[in-house]
């Protein structure tokens, strides 16, 4: 065997060559990293003797000294020509592992940071590397860092926690949580310790989960397989991984690709409003006789009867019924049992071309049949998800916001301002805020008392008992019949116990739904990549979000309160074109820019002039958890929840 081990000899040479000359051109060392340069034995808080385990060959970075490091490229092939004496000890190495005898004895060596460096043993892991072989026998030594602030230490120290339970090296992961929501994902307790069977079938399944990914990522993006493993378990199954053949299971992981990319780079293109061609497209359609038409559905988790908020989406059908008439093909799917794939995938098998998925909650589902059915388009009425295969919807609230807040400063007769809010989700401290640099430019002294629906009983009554007589309240749902009562609204207690209205957002969602239809039959649904995670969140210019103004106000207030509407819709009045100060006392803003789509959907702060925080997720009531773990401000923070076991 002894041409072949130097035909192997001479293949791995020129592949360490040619690493060589890259590096050298690139301006890089060619050579191993070298523990000892790497790592400062005064910040090693511990060492740790693992044992003889087989570890990930790709996890091999260098060697733990400096000597002999020319012998062996960066990639550990050699540099060496093929009459030296190092030659002749690889090919002998490279004889036995061609051999029955293999390469047996375990390499000496130490990890770092997830990463190994070779003390004894740099050829063997040499010539398996040039095989291509996964894993190699090593006798390991752990050095464990001191803690620190460094991001990377931290999720460090999270993967040994990981490896401490599962016992497996090879899943590199890299941004804090990440483990233990894999751990989650399998469906295992937080503590639990992997059994050997256990052990076996995720590695099993994770090495042909990887096959597949080497398949995919051929532009070689900087995302592990591990990370991709975490977008693959939201939407299939690691049963899934285990058993589709290799090709089935790598143009499913394809149409996630997209997906996956968005969920490392956080590419969300948040589209402000609609493009102006409804009305020409809308006439082409009904005045010329236009035969095109799309068959739709609205899926609802709740009953419209006893659900403002689905009673409002239904409201928003029956406009867009009104409006396109048959141009549309309409069905509403109420969905049991929390089943939102059955409803979704009955919906498609009866030909419908496009999802409205009306809540948060369904984007499991939605993901799912963006990812089955490519033909068919789905949107779920969220905000800030950073998922390729299907569109978000929303409203900008906090241009509302900014209204009332206006128009309640200036009628409140104490310095003292009520303001109910419902979750701590995405874009709701940017409505919170809107509304007290509202309530500051028509009463810069007002303090802005916050409460949360989600964490009292009964918020309003706390701040009437309080002596607030200015509150604001709910959302109306309906732009045409809004609902001037408590759990509504902005309003004022009168001294004999009345309720004065003042001012009320509401959305309409029936204008939102039919510039989307008009999107697809314009062409331009198209206009935007399909690499990046598209946000609808429109505003006051749209339509999709207005303020019903209570007759009871006085002139002036009633004058301003329309100036200011004119200005949002027009573009001359930005909430957040002005100084901005938090609770903290930091300058969030010294009034000459504006603020990003994506700085004002996901603020985590409140202004000076609130008195009141954002809720952690502990406080909240048991009904409002699962909306704030999907959307919350600080979702990532939010301990994982364990799923069915799939191990």
């Amino acid at each position: 065997m002894r041409p072949e081990a130097l035909e192997q000899y001479n293949k791995a040479l020129k592949a360490g060559q040619r690493y060589y000359k890259d590096a050298i051109g690139a301006g890089s060392s060619p050579y191993l990293p070298v523990l000892d340069e790497i790592v400062d034995e005064s910040r090693v808080a511990a060492r740790m003797e693992l044992g003889v385990i087989n570890i990930p060959l790709s996890l091999v970075a260098g060697t733990k000294s400096a000597g002999r490091t020319t012998a062996l490229a960066g990639n550990f092939m050699p540099l060496l020509p093929p009459d030296s004496e190092f030659a002749a000890k690889w090919t002998l190495l490279c004889n036995a592992h061609l051999s029955d005898e293999g390469i047996s004895d375990p390499i000496r060596c130490f990890e770092y940071m997830g990463r190994f460096y070779v003390q004894e043993g740099n050829k063997r892991v040499s010539v398996l590397k040039s095989y291509g072989n996964p894993v190699i026998a090593a006798n390991v030594t752990r050095l464990v860092p001191q803690y620190s602030s460094d991001p990377a230490v931290q999720v460090y120290y999270e993967f040994m926690q990981f490896y401490a339970l599962s016992g497996l090296y090879g899943i590199v992961l890299r941004q804090q949580g990440q483990y233990a929501r894999l751990q989650a994902a399998l469906g295992l307790d937080e503590d639990y310790v992997w059994n050997q069977w256990e052990q076996r079938s995720f590695s099993a399944g994770y090495s042909h989960f990887c096959q597949a990914f080497e398949k995919v990522n051929t532009e070689q993006a900087d995302i592990t397989p591990a990370e991709a493993l975490l977008v693959w378990l939201k939407v299939f199954s690691f049963s899934d991984v285990k058993e589709l053949p290799l090709p089935e299971l790598t143009k499913k992981l394809q149409v996630l690709w997209p997906d996956i990319k968005a969920q490392r780079q956080k590419a969300i293109a948040v589209i402000p409003e609609p493009e102006e061609k409804g009305q020409n497209i809308l006439s082409k359609l009904l005045n010329m006789g236009h035969s095109e038409h799309i068959k739709l559905a609205f899926i609802y988790g709740f009953d419209p009867k006893t659900s403002a908020w689905t009673r409002a989406h239904d409201h928003g059908r029956e406009y867009l019924e009104e409006k396109l008439g048959d141009k549309v093909r309409i069905k509403v799917y109420q969905v049991q049992d929390k089943d939102y794939y059955g409803a979704m995938e009955q919906a498609v098998q009866e030909g419908a071309k496009l999802l409205f998925a009306t809540t948060p909650s369904m984007i499991g589902a939605c993901r799912r049949i963006a990812a089955q059915y490519s033909d068919v388009k789905v949107l779920n009425c969220a905000l800030s998800l950073p998922y390729t295969g299907v569109r978000m919807y929303y409203s900008r609230l906090y241009e509302a916001k900014f209204i009332t807040g206006a128009v309640a400063g200036a009628m409140a007769k104490e310095d003292v301002i009520g303001f109910v809010s419902n979750y701590p989700i995405m874009g709701v401290p940017a409505c919170i805020n809107a509304f007290a640099l509202g309530v500051k430019l028509t009463n810069p002294r007002a303090r802005i008392k916050l409460r949360w629906s989600c964490v009292e009983p009964q918020p309003v009554q706390e701040l009437i008992e309080s002596g607030v007589t200015v509150i604001s309240n709910r959302d109306a749902t309906n732009s045409k019949n809004p609902h001037w009562a408590l759990e509504w609204g902005t309003y004022r207690l009168q001294e004999d116990g009345s309720l004065l209205p003042l001012v009320v957002p509401c959305w309409d969602w029936g204008k939102l739904y039919e510039k989307i239809v008009l999107s697809i039959f314009n062409g331009s649904w198209n206009s935007v990549p399909e690499s990046r995670a598209i946000n609808y969140w429109w505003g006051m210019k749209s339509g999709v979000i207005d303020v019903q103004l209570s007759d009871t106000l006085p002139d002036g207030v009633l004058s301003l309160a329309k100036i200011l509407k004119q200005g949002i819709i027009n573009g001359s009045v930005d909430p957040f074109h002005t100084r901005i100060v938090d609770q903290q006392g930091v300058e969030r803003s010294d009034g000459s820019r504006s603020f990003s789509p994506e700085e004002i959907m996901t603020m985590d702060w409140l202004c000076d002039n609130v008195e009141g925080s954002i809720p952690g997720y502990d406080e909240l009531i048991p009904p409002a958890r699962e909306l704030v773990r999907l959307l919350g401000v600080y979702r990532d923070s939010i301990p994982p929840q364990k799923e069915e076991k799939q191990l």
